[in-house]
């Protein structure tokens, strides 16, 4: 006979104890995985079928998989064992709804080391998860490296937009479209209006925004764009000018460029980038990628541009895409791509930089602890992360 825990909080402290007990010794077993897992599968469909695990995996001396991280012990190496392993336990509890509380990944970087991993419900090591407007980030990453690589300059971040995108037909563009900068594309500021008939028009042949046809629409059939300042607004077709630029340097095109350049330089050979109308990789969402490669990216930032002794993106650009350009929501700021904010804990303020997806899916980063924390998850929405993560993560490494 099976007994029924109705309270959250005790069902909380048996998965509490058995974790204790799990986590006592680092973990010979390996992370859940999907057997036979092909890539070339649409995953996101895929993902959204997969069972849920039977019971949580939580390692406090993640595996040396050889993949570029460099791995670590909880506790040894930092942070206070007692504390995450507490909030590894409320994460497996089952969530009240679908908005928040559906976490498939829990995965924490201290000092350069990864000391904690965790996989929940659809969380796998070797499944690449969606990722919605995280996507976003990882572009903006692509476009350091295009500098690093002298494709771009700094300078031409301030420059306009379609100075690099040769075959538009500039004659029929709404006046100030040739006053967008890359920069401001990737703060969300290009002041592109597009009216809904429109773009509804536009959709019912998908086939005429191939190509550079896309950013042609956007500019063609915008309201007039404004002076700057303008205001923010969080839309699709100013990513769609950052990976056109991108495509535009590139010698090859923009998806070599992410797979050799971005993702290739960083290790990261498991993964899927799903194709926009354009036929360029999407800019937007799209995107899927391990939970241990998400790590490498805040890593990346943390390291000011550095992966494993190289500079893959000059220290300069990363400086001004993790720099509040511009106020977004309420105190949250934009950068390139990538959200600036603060959280005050306890009484003192710590500076974020973070990577955002619908559904759940964040890179966080504390420059000041040296500090990355992933979490994948499958939320309607954002979920509560963004509320919930700072307050349980951050006093783990700097209570004394």
């Amino acid at each position: 006979m099976k007994t029924k825990i109705n309270s959250p909080s005790l069902l909380a402290f048996l998965l509490l104890s058995s974790f204790h007990a799990f986590c006592a010794e680092p973990s010979n077993g390996l992370a859940p995985e999907v057997p036979g897992l092909n890539l070339k599968d649409h995953l996101y469909q895929l993902e959204a079928k997969l069972p849920d695990l039977e019971q949580p995996y939580i390692t406090v001396a993640p595996q040396d998989k050889h993949d570029g991280l460099t791995i670590g012990k909880l506790g040894v190496d930092g942070g206070n064992r007692a504390l995450i392993e507490k909030y590894a336990a409320d994460l497996a509890v089952p969530a009240k709804d679908d908005q928040a509380g559906n976490v498939d990944s829990l995965l924490i970087s201290y000092r350069g080391k990864l000391i904690f991993e965790s996989y929940y419900r659809r969380g796998r090591g070797n499944f690449p998860h969606y990722q919605m407007s995280i996507t976003k980030s990882y572009t903006a990453l692509a476009i350091g490296r295009a500098i690093q690589l002298g494709l771009l300059k700094m300078e031409d971040l301030d420059k306009p937009a379609i100075g690099f995108l040769k075959n538009l037909d500039t004659t029929k563009l709404v006046a100030g479209a040739d006053t967008i900068s890359l920069a401001q594309a990737m703060q969300m500021n290009s002041g592109i209006r597009l009216p809904e008939a429109k773009a509804k028009e536009l959709m019912k042949n998908p086939a005429q925004l191939k190509g550079l046809a896309e950013i042609q629409a956007y500019l063609q059939f915008s309201a007039p764009i404004p002076p700057m300042p303008r205001q923010f607004k969080y839309q699709e077709p100013d990513t769609a000018i950052v990976m056109q630029v991108l495509n535009a340097v590139a010698p090859d095109g923009a998806e070599k460029f992410l797979k050799t350049e971005l993702l290739g330089r960083l290790g990261i050979t498991q993964y899927q980038w799903e194709p926009a109308l354009s036929g360029l990789p999407k800019s937007a969402a799209g995107s899927a990628i391990l939970s241990r490669d998400m790590v490498k990216f805040g890593q990346l930032i943390l390291n000011k541009g550095k992966w494993q002794g190289q500079q893959l993106i000059p220290e300069a650009y990363i400086k001004r895409a993790t720099s509040p350009n511009v106020l977004a929501y309420g105190t949250a700021h934009y950068g390139f791509f990538w959200w600036v904010e603060d959280f005050t804990i306890d009484g003192k303020t710590y500076h974020a930089v973070e990577g955002r997806g619908a559904g759940g899916q964040f890179i966080f980063m504390f420059p000041e602890l040296d500090l990355v924390t992933v979490v994948t998850s499958h939320d309607k929405g954002m979920g509560d992360m963004l509320k919930t993560l700072p307050p349980r993560i951050i006093p783990a490494f700097t209570a004394k």
